[in-house]
């Protein structure tokens, strides 16, 4: 009895010792034990598996597909399973913190991006001379859109459209009678949305002209402020003047830009109302906080619109002296009442007032409240012409504080004739002067004066092209001027106050059909200029040595080449008949050698004296001459034909702008140097 007992003890000894076997194989020599735990005979000896402890260590087990949790726990903590574990984890940490900190880095030293208004021409329509598309001979915006396929040839990337608000046609859309209303001659308001939308799918902008100054005397603010009706009564300029018998007697000498007295007495207020330019165009009250939020409602009704942003025209009058003192005269020895001509005043207490610059600022706040959706800025410019040069680099606006992004430069458009040094000195009087981070713009024609090829001669529309691409910054062009139109001869239009402003809004030139393709009209607002045969788009198309062509081919240049878009412009040379400068950028060893000649007569130039380790040969990347491009000119005597252009291209180790002879000449608006390694620009230069 105590034999059996002590037996049995044994057994169950063992069995406390023992472990479940989940699909380790202890031992192979085993044969398979019978899951079912009521089939087994515990009287068997041999049916209980007894493990010795060494057995039981987790040592001895084999991972598996498919193991428990609890199983796969007995490994995790194992050497060779826990360390590369963790290596793999620090390598994931590590790499994460590294790409960080390279993204970090990248934005760090990456330099601003050219924006919209940046990165390609600006392209000026005057919407009643361009297409005329429902045959009544006035150009229209159906007409806009249905040339946007030409536009785009040419790489515009941004249109400009003057006014086109609903006016009389004094001024020629420039006395606004609704500042949110399309004048019927263009269309209606869907036109005008259609457009946009055409515009936008293109990939194209639109910026237009908006004329804050004044209003139409048609105008209903004129209407009710005449009649002194509730807040309206001081949204215009208003001073008690004598008038009698016909005869009115000005509060003081301020003069129109047209000439005469800018005072008007109206017969229903019995009162003097202030005009800057026509007595139809009564200057608005500024002062008045009540009209500058009406102007800034009227900004923003467009931006709703779609627009991509303005050109402000006539800034400079928005605010006038409050004492209304009498302003200088040039000539103090001339008898007063016989001043009438605007020249002959200093316009000091009319214009470029202190305050004027807030105004436009404010404007600049409510676009940049349009400006905060990614790839919607909204751009400003302003038109400064007749301001001096330190006047109109006032409207970029101070160090922290924006204002335009740049100010029209109209300056070239001035010259009547040319030469080297005149060209030199409009070039760097801007470059001089702007602040410096800010972006220039240049413009060869505009609707207020005389076209290119009528001021110049033809021989220098592709030399002003070749300059006007070529240059750091926006190139901007009127329509037209890409195949060398010229102005018109006007003599009357419908009683006009001045023919002369007519002479460059003749109807585009499309083809040589009827009206140059402008309408399908018996008439046209305006004569076709007589060359339209020769002179138009179609045949300039087939045309390899084309005004157009050129203009394509430079358009592209400049679209294609970091160097013309973000690089180093460095002046090297002028005289009375050429311009040299260059273009170059860090990191590419590229450089090209603008040469113009602009003088009256061919020249003879060596670069060799300009640039002393100049290559014998260098070769022609573009020439105003198409039967030289991709040939080799000696640079030690270069012949350029009167009015010819060469843009030469060689590889240079140093840059001009790094050395210390040419420092002083070289100007960059936004810093950037090229890694050719990474294919990105960078601004550790």
């Amino acid at each position: 009895m105590d034999e059996d007992k002590s037996n049995r003890d044994s057994i169950q000894m063992s069995m406390k010792g023992c472990r479940t076997n989940n699909g380790f194989v202890q031992n192979e020599d085993i044969s398979e034990q019978d899951p079912d735990p009521d089939s087994r005979d515990t009287s068997q000896p041999n049916a209980v598996s007894i493990l010795a402890p060494e057995e039981s260590h987790p040592k001895a087990l084999r991972p598996y597909a498919g193991m428990p949790k609890e199983v796969l726990f007995q490994f995790s903590g194992q050497a060779r399973y826990r360390v590369p574990r963790e290596i793999l984890f620090w390598l994931i940490v590590v790499s994460v913190f590294l790409l960080i900190g390279a993204t970090i880095a990248i934005i760090a030293i990456s330099p601003k991006c050219l924006d919209w208004w940046q990165a390609g021409p600006m392209y000026q329509i005057y919407p009643r001379s361009f297409k005329d598309s429902d045959k009544d001979g006035n150009g229209d915006l159906k007409g806009i859109q249905e040339k946007l396929d030409y536009i785009a040839s040419l790489n515009i990337k941004t249109i400009w459209v003057s006014s086109f608000y609903k006016s009389s046609l004094k001024d020629f859309r420039y006395g606004i009678e609704d500042f949110q209303e399309i004048d019927p001659i263009f269309g209606t308001m869907k036109d005008f949305e259609d457009l946009v939308a055409a515009i936008h799918d293109k990939g194209l902008k639109l910026i237009i002209d908006f004329i804050p100054n004044h209003t139409s005397d048609q105008h209903p603010w004129f209407q009710l402020s005449r009649n002194r009706n509730g807040k309206y009564t001081d949204y215009y300029i208003w001073q008690n003047c004598t008038h009698e018998n016909g005869v009115t007697i000005p509060p003081n000498n301020w003069l129109s830009v047209y000439g005469n007295s800018s005072w008007h007495f109206d017969d229903v207020r019995k009162q003097c109302y202030y005009h800057q330019f026509l007595k139809e165009q009564p200057d608005l009250n500024f002062r008045n906080p009540a009209v500058q939020e009406e102007i800034k409602e009227i900004i923003e009704f467009w931006l709703t619109k779609g627009v991509d942003g303005f050109s402000f025209d006539a800034v400079k009058f928005l605010l006038e002296a409050k004492d209304l003192r009498n302003e200088i005269q040039v000539n103090t020895s001339q008898i007063p009442d016989t001043v009438t001509h605007y020249s002959e005043l200093y316009h000091d207490f009319t214009t470029t007032q202190v305050g004027m610059h807030d105004i436009v600022r404010d404007f600049r706040q409510v676009m940049d409240q349009y400006s905060r959706e990614p790839g919607r800025y909204r751009f400003m410019g302003t038109e400064a012409s007749a301001e001096s040069i330190e006047r109109t680099m006032m409207y970029y606006g101070l160090p922290f504080i924006q204002e335009a992004d740049f100010p029209f430069n109209n300056y070239l458009t001035t010259l009547d004739s040319l030469s080297g040094h005149t060209v030199y000195e409009v070039i760097t009087s801007w470059m001089e002067n702007m602040p410096e981070g800010k972006w220039p713009n240049w413009m060869t024609g505009g609707p207020e004066t005389t076209r290119l090829t009528s001021r110049l001669g033809e021989e220098y529309i592709n030399s002003m092209n070749m300059l006007l691409f070529t240059l750091p910054g926006t190139p901007i062009t009127y329509y037209g001027e890409e195949i060398g139109m010229r102005d018109i001869s006007v003599t009357n239009f419908n009683g006009s106050y001045d023919p002369n402003t007519l002479l460059s809004k003749s109807p585009m030139q499309w083809d040589n059909s009827s009206n140059a393709g402008f309408s399908e009209g018996n008439h046209t607002w305006l004569p076709t200029n007589s060359d339209y045969h020769a002179v138009n788009v179609e045949v300039q198309k087939t045309q390899s040595s084309s005004v157009l062509k050129m203009y394509q081919d430079l358009s592209l240049l400049r679209a294609a080449e970091l160097v013309l878009s973000r690089g180093w412009f460095c002046l090297l040379k002028d005289d009375s008949h050429s311009v040299v400068y260059t273009r170059e950028l860090d990191g590419i060893d590229k450089v090209f050698i603008v040469v113009l000649n602009f003088g009256e007569s061919s020249t003879l130039l060596n670069l060799q004296e300009v640039i002393s380790d100049l290559p014998m040969k260098l070769r022609i990347k573009l020439s105003t001459n198409s039967s030289s491009k991709g040939s080799d000119v000696d640079t030690r005597a270069i012949s350029l034909e009167k009015g010819e252009g060469l843009i030469l291209e060689y590889s240079m180790k140093t840059l001009l702008h790094h050395q210390e002879a040419f420092r002083d000449r070289c100007f960059v608006s936004s810093r950037a140097c090229y890694s050719s390694i990474l294919d990105i620009l960078h601004s550790l230069c």
